[in-house]
């Protein structure tokens, strides 16, 4: 009976001494709660960043959204960050919320994920350009076969991808994406003769081609993974051209799975635009998140193995050269989207055409 005892007291202790030191561990922690892009959901959720954040007194959860819905379909008062991809969504989150303070930890370029067959018919027929290791794509020049339909099979001299699919960048679903989003702005400053729409006055000629590149695609889902999983698993025959983050492809090539082909390659379109990983506070917990994120090193390194881009150019070019991922240092071409009415005037008026029988 005495010896029970003993061990009933022992197994109290031990339980006791548990939870003092997880009080201990969790003093002055903040529960911070947060909505992200898709794209940035596996960065959140890695061990190490969860580890390091958790040193800075931050246990971040995340609950994924494509960014326009984050700018418009939920109650953001229940939130102590939004991280959105891309400034449009950004600026509307802060018109909304009246939160002047924001901060952008990282960004990614915009980048074409396709094949070295079709890379190689689009330099053929003088749209692209071999750049040793990735490919540049001039969009005025892609531009006409978008606008006239054309077909694969019916491009001079194309014995490599002979398909009877349109010649079309595969994207996400506009109405809820931010990657597809962006192509949308990307395509209407070609459109616009190289000049960023100003206005819906200035949209409306446009929209006819605009609406089209992507009702033409079908349905199409809304998180930036989903095609770019196709585009790994079921070949060229599906996706032989697919608008993605740079982020996306480096991140996969660092797993070192095999998934990354030899004949998988990156076109970077010219103009470009970048997708700006814009951080808004909502709370003071928000505000304690934004600095980690822009000033730990570990946290920036951390992004990087994720695919982003961000101050620390040195290992950003170490990183992707270990893993055999041959990138541009730098762009020149680069466009800023419309301002926030204007792109989503230019949504809304897609959606509108989605809806008609």
């Amino acid at each position: 009976m005495k010896k029970n005892r003993i061990i009933f007291f022992v197994i109290v202790g031990v339980a006791l001494a548990i939870v003092a030191v997880s009080l201990l561990t969790n003093r002055g922690t903040n529960q911070v709660t947060g909505l992200v892009g898709s794209e940035k959901e596996a960065f959140f959720e890695d061990a190490r960043v969860r580890k390091a954040l958790l040193r800075h007194g931050l246990d971040v959860t995340v609950q994924k959204a494509g960014s326009r819905e984050i700018a418009t379909s939920f109650d953001l008062s229940q939130y102590d960050f939004a991280f959105p991809a891309g400034a449009p969504a950004a600026e509307k989150i802060q018109r909304e919320t009246g939160k002047s303070e924001a901060v952008t930890p990282f960004f990614t370029p915009m980048a074409i994920a396709s094949w070295k067959p079709i890379a190689d018919l689009l330099v053929q027929q003088g749209i692209a350009e071999d750049q040793g290791g990735y490919y540049t794509v001039d969009m005025d020049a892609l531009l006409p076969l978008i606008q006239s339909e054309t077909r694969w099979k019916d491009i001079p001299n194309n014995s490599v991808f002979p398909a009877n699919k349109s010649v079309l960048i595969t994207t996400t679903d506009v109405r809820k994406s931010n990657s597809a989003a962006l192509y949308l702005a990307l395509m209407s400053y070609v459109a616009n003769g190289d000049n960023i729409v100003q206005s819906m006055d200035q949209a409306q000629p446009l929209l006819p081609l605009l609406t089209n590149m992507f009702l033409r695609q079908g349905l199409r889902p809304s998180s930036s993974q989903e095609p770019f999983e196709d585009y790994l698993v079921k070949g060229m025959g599906l996706s032989p051209a697919v608008m993605i983050y740079e982020a996306q492809f480096i991140a996969q090539a660092a797993r070192g799975d095999g998934s990354i082909q030899p004949d998988m390659v990156l076109m970077y379109p010219v103009p470009n635009i970048f997708t700006k990983h814009v951080f808004i506070p909502l709370s003071a917990a928000g505000d304690k998140l934004a600095e980690a994120l822009t000033t730990d090193p570990e946290l920036q390194k951390l992004a990087i193995e994720y695919g982003f881009r961000n101050d620390n150019l040195a290992y950003f070019r170490e990183f992707t050269t270990d893993h055999g991922v041959t990138l541009p240092e730098s762009f020149v071409d680069v466009i800023d989207p419309p301002n926030y009415e204007v792109l989503e005037g230019m949504i809304q008026t897609i959606e509108q055409a989605y809806q008609q029988p």
